[in-house]
């Protein structure tokens, strides 16, 4: 099964695809308007360069922002061919990269929902560019993208599909948050074991996750032993050098604990809310998936990851597309008030940008926020921890639904062909 061509397009779709390439042309003129850094791909060129230089991969600190390197040293390895690159040309080719990963985001988002138009695709692309986290992700030339194509490609091909669990496995091993997908997989395993008496599908899925991240993780420790040492020794334990928890741009729930709480570190608080939070999203996504769901099972475990790290910057909440179009997908399907509401809710939330509303910078003005700041700055965890909720309340309702057009096997139907 091929899930990222578009055969026919240019018969099927004039008028869909030159919206979509007039909005990518505002939005790349919009950005150069805004002189935007793209500062973290300038981080990951300057990782790329320590590397070739031999150097110390977590003392670095660039760009004028004097930022560090936060990712495990696969990721500095995939980095190296920055290098080789002008920062003009880098610049130009990350923003069309990112727009081309745009697209198969949303196609394999479209899929995951059971919509296989393909003129859809740049309907939603067209209007997908302009929503708060995939703006800043093309600002900063971040990764999140490409993290994500790679987890939604390996989920959205069919059962026991070869090379299973290589996405995962090397997101996982690029940025360690996808690596709650491999948890999902591992439990939907067991649980189907249990219920069923065969959970093989799940777990021969896990088990390639497993082997792609070691296989990438050995490989860097090969070329680079001391930075591998010290990163999974130390540096992966420490939090703060990633930046300040109570950041407005910190959408996770240590971040909206720090502003509430008027403290830097909110301490035990997050870790119980993270481990309450994370326990009762694998649940309701394991349920989801066994139920035949998979589109709300994914999408909950990517919630969960983002609700629990440590850290997550605004910019990493770019599964709000496939959150947006699932909603808004039951929404026509079930027509229930609380569908219909969440997808009223979800656009206004990631495309509002009320989160740059309230008062942020060096002064660290988040740690005296008043309510409705608060507020504003917690709308990505809300939206979230409401998304969990309305699939644990949808899980209830429906016994199962049919799997997601693309050939995806899930629930009893995956037992069934193993």
């Amino acid at each position: 099964m091929t899930v990222i061509a578009f055969p026919g397009v240019q018969r099927r779709s004039p008028v869909a695809l030159g919206i979509c390439l007039l909005s990518f042309t505002a939005f790349w003129l919009a950005q150069r308007a805004a002189d935007v850094s793209m500062i973290d791909l300038m981080v990951y060129r300057a990782e790329g360069a320590t590397v070739r230089a031999g150097g110390d991969l977590y003392a670095l600190r660039t760009t004028v922002a004097q930022l560090p390197t936060t990712y495990p040293p696969f990721a500095a390895l995939l980095f190296t061919p920055l290098t080789l690159l002008g920062t003009g040309v880098m610049r130009t080719l990350a923003t069309a990269g990112n727009l081309a990963l745009l697209v198969v985001f949303v196609r394999l988002s479209l899929l995951l929902v059971g919509h296989a138009r393909v003129r859809t695709v740049w309907w939603v692309a067209a209007g997908a560019v302009w929503c708060e986290p995939v703006w800043t992700t093309l600002r900063y030339g971040q990764i999140n993208l490409l993290l994500a194509v790679l987890v939604l490609w390996d989920l959205s091909r069919r059962a026991g599909a070869r090379w299973a669990g290589v996405g995962i496995g090397l997101a996982a091993a690029v940025k360690l948050t996808p690596a709650l997908f491999v948890v999902f997989l591992l439990a939907t395993g067991v649980a189907a074991h249990l219920r069923y008496g065969s959970g093989g599908v799940w777990l021969r899925h896990a088990r390639g996750a497993v082997l792609a991240f070691c296989g990438a993780t050995l490989l860097a420790a090969a070329v680079l032993p001391r930075d591998s040492w010290r990163f999974w020794s130390a540096m992966v334990f420490r939090a703060g050098r990633v930046g300040h928890a109570e950041d407005t741009a910190n959408q996770a729930l240590r971040g909206v604990l720090a502003r509430l709480l008027h403290t830097a570190e909110p301490g035990g608080w997050w870790l119980l809310a993270a481990a309450l939070t994370g326990l009762a999203g694998i649940a309701v996504a394991v349920t989801a998936e066994l139920r035949g769901r998979r589109g709300p099972a994914v999408c909950a475990v990517a919630v969960t990851a983002l609700l629990v790290s440590p850290v997550s910057w605004s910019h990493h909440w770019v599964w709000c597309v496939p959150l947006i179009l699932l909603v808004g997908s039951r929404a026509r399907l079930m027509g229930s008030a609380a569908h219909r509401a969440g997808a009223l809710a979800l656009p206004l939330v990631f495309c509002s940008y009320a989160l740059w509303w309230v008062p942020h910078g060096t002064h660290r003005p988040e740690l005296h926020q008043n309510g409705v700041e608060l507020t504003l700055s917690a709308l990505y965890p809300a939206a979230g921890c409401a998304f969990l909720a309305l699939v644990a309340l949808e899980g209830r309702a429906t016994r199962r639904e049919d799997p997601p057009r693309g050939g995806v096997l899930t629930g009893r139907q995956a037992v069934t062909k193993e």
